[in-house]
């Protein structure tokens, strides 16, 4: 089953809509396992690559979960998956673009980030500034979360990997924003990263000052290897953290805009008090 050579998206995207479309057609069912990754690249004939990307399409719109050493699984929920991602690339249709983050690594944030950046790139979004904004928590001082399973004890082996995938996803975002700026497509861009010593027990996304996007991250036990050595860890697992949106624009007998405002001073007394600058 070869992909439309027509079709103008990147081929993970259109392995991406077609998998969306067999999970929402029931063709996948709620708890069911899909194919491996080599399976399905040997389906749309593509590299093994694109199906991890397309699979981390699915991922961040909360179609689907992996479990390691088991595979990949239809999310097993009641609740309606928000996909985050349209909602960020579509706030980039504005002239001015707000994106304030706050969590784990900013692994998530950089992935959807990436398109629009693309586009502004080659002309085919033009916002005239572009700020943002990412706390996470400080991979220099003990964390109480994640933590060992043996005696829930702070590892600083494995704060030391977060720490490097914290450096490369929110350095790599700030990075990428400075660039349109030094190039001349963006008049005013900025990004900023700051830590702070609380540990994260869920993800905000605050877009254009008038979204919210929420999700708790489940605390469940998982196996690194750190040092050669195999580790139990009660982990923080972003990817299955489902997000609940609120919105300004939310009917009236909502709570949407006291939501959105609630978040914001949240943010903001955060970011303004115990948070410092994240240095390279």
């Amino acid at each position: 089953m070869a992909l439309d050579p027509d079709d103008p998206r990147p081929p993970y995207m259109q392995v991406a809509s077609a998998l969306r479309a067999a999970i929402l057609t029931k063709v996948f069912k709620a708890g069911d396992k899909l194919p491996s990754r080599a399976e399905l690249a040997k389906k749309y004939d593509v590299a093994p690559m694109t199906v991890q990307n397309a699979l981390r399409e699915l991922r961040d719109e909360g179609l689907i979960v992996s479990r390691q050493g088991s595979g990949v699984f239809v999310r097993e929920r009641t609740e309606r998956p928000v996909g985050l991602r349209p909602h960020i690339e579509r706030a980039f249709e504005s002239d001015r673009v707000t994106i304030d983050f706050s969590g784990f690594s900013g692994e998530t944030l950089h992935g959807i980030l990436q398109e629009p950046l693309d586009k502004i790139r080659i002309g085919r979004l033009t916002p005239e500034a572009i700020h943002v904004r990412i706390l996470v928590p400080d991979p220099t001082v003990p964390w109480s979360v994640p933590c060992t399973v043996e005696d829930q004890a702070d590892s600083p082996a494995f704060r030391e990997r977060a720490a490097e995938i914290m450096r490369r996803h929110t350095l790599a975002i700030v990075d990428n924003v400075a660039e349109l700026a030094e190039l001349g497509l963006v008049k005013h861009a900025t990004a900023e990263v700051r830590v702070h010593p609380a540990a994260p027990l869920f993800k905000l996304y605050l877009i254009n000052n008038n979204e919210a996007f929420f999700g708790f991250y489940p605390v469940r036990e998982h196996v690194l290897s750190l040092g050669g050595q195999p580790q139990a860890f009660y982990d923080l697992m972003g990817k299955d953290a489902i997000l609940f949106h609120h919105s300004t624009t939310d009917d009236d007998t909502s709570t949407g805009s006291q939501y959105v405002d609630q978040a914001r001073t949240w943010f903001d007394s955060l970011w303004n008090t115990i948070a410092t600058e994240y240095k390279r």
